[in-house]
């Protein structure tokens, strides 16, 4: 038998995954990958650890058994919400990724990083097939870390946006984001604005993209305009919610995967009140990359996406990162 070549773990900081990550790399890669690799990839419920009353430690694991993807990885997570008071990020994460061929480590990455990226432009991939092709105006809700991804991918998923308006509770933090966002050389042509009335912004967006801990809904349906996209990030438990049942019962729903089904507090909400059931859910992402399910019917209907993310995501995009750096650094 052939002995294997034995491999040094790459450490890839946050600025080389900068570097070696684009939004618009990576919603390519998700819309040509997602639909061959889903059915080989095996991502079992993610584990969580109370480690204190108040500390968590999650272990999201995913392995793919076919030969394109020779991958095993695990993203390691934890929650640390007290770290506020220390000045310091309440969740902090790591990437392992591994041979599934000879289970050596192959690189361990930002898992933070990662994620931000990921999420925006799973969101970035629906908007492209869900939103209309002349989308002008982006409402960005919130101003939180995974802002300025979702603005970026959004901008490089639908090339027609002209104008992003952002909102948050902290009517500073959306100016700043907003000035910070202006001042990059990289959107030349798209002006950004921030706004402290909600209700108004939300009317004016073509796509309104929503990244928020809210627990009271902020998008009210009877606000969105006729073709608007709804992009729901922020929920992952039933207490959350960032749009009311009226937004939910106006706009045909789509979600990233089944889990949404029973995480979201948007969806949970609605289907115990009857607003919708979960056979009026129209797909899942996969099935409108495959086009098995139809996207935007008309230029008035309303869409909404909803995602809650994926180990799926995390190691297709760990792959990306893991792969062009090998090819930059043969």
């Amino acid at each position: 038998m052939a002995s294997a070549t034995i491999t040094f773990p790459i450490v890839i900081t946050t600025e080389s995954l900068d570097s070696l990550l684009s939004h618009q790399t990576l919603i390519n890669h998700f819309q040509s990958s997602l639909p061959t690799v889903s059915a080989s990839l095996c991502s079992p419920i993610r584990q969580s650890y109370d480690v204190s009353p108040s500390s968590s430690l999650l272990l999201m694991p995913s392995w793919s058994s076919s030969p394109s993807l020779p991958y095993l990885g695990v993203k390691l997570v934890t929650y640390f919400p007290q770290n506020s008071a220390l000045n310091l990020p309440g969740v902090h994460a790591n990437y392992v990724l591994f041979s599934s061929t000879t289970g050596q480590t192959l690189a361990t990455m930002d898992g933070t990083a990662l994620t931000l990226y990921r999420t925006s432009c799973v969101s970035a991939l629906a908007s492209r097939i869900l939103s209309r092709n002349d989308s002008q105006v982006l409402v960005m809700i919130g101003a939180g870390a995974l802002a300025p991804h979702l603005i970026r991918a959004h901008l490089a998923a639908r090339p027609s946006l002209k104008k992003v308006i952002i909102w948050n509770r902290t009517v500073e933090k959306a100016r700043n984001l907003a000035e910070k966002m202006q001042e990059s050389v990289a959107f030349e042509g798209v002006c950004f604005e921030s706004s402290g009335c909600l209700d108004e912004v939300v009317g004016m967006g073509d796509i309104v993209s929503c990244a928020t801990n809210s627990e009271v809904p902020l998008v009210k349906g009877k606000t969105l305009k006729a073709g608007a996209h709804l992009d729901l990030v922020g929920s992952f438990k039933h207490s959350m919610k960032e749009c009311d049942d009226e937004a939910i019962r106006r706009g045909r729903v789509f979600v990233d995967n089944e889990a949404a089904l029973v995480e979201a507090g948007e969806l949970v909400g609605a289907f115990e009140r009857g607003v919708i059931g979960k056979a009026d859910v129209c797909g899942m992402l996969v099935e409108l990359i495959k086009g098995d399910k139809a996207g935007r019917r008309s230029c008035e209907e309303i869409t909404v996406f909803k995602s809650v993310g994926s180990a799926v995501v995390d190691i297709l995009a760990a792959q990306l990162v893991y792969e062009t750096h090998m090819q930059q650094n043969q």
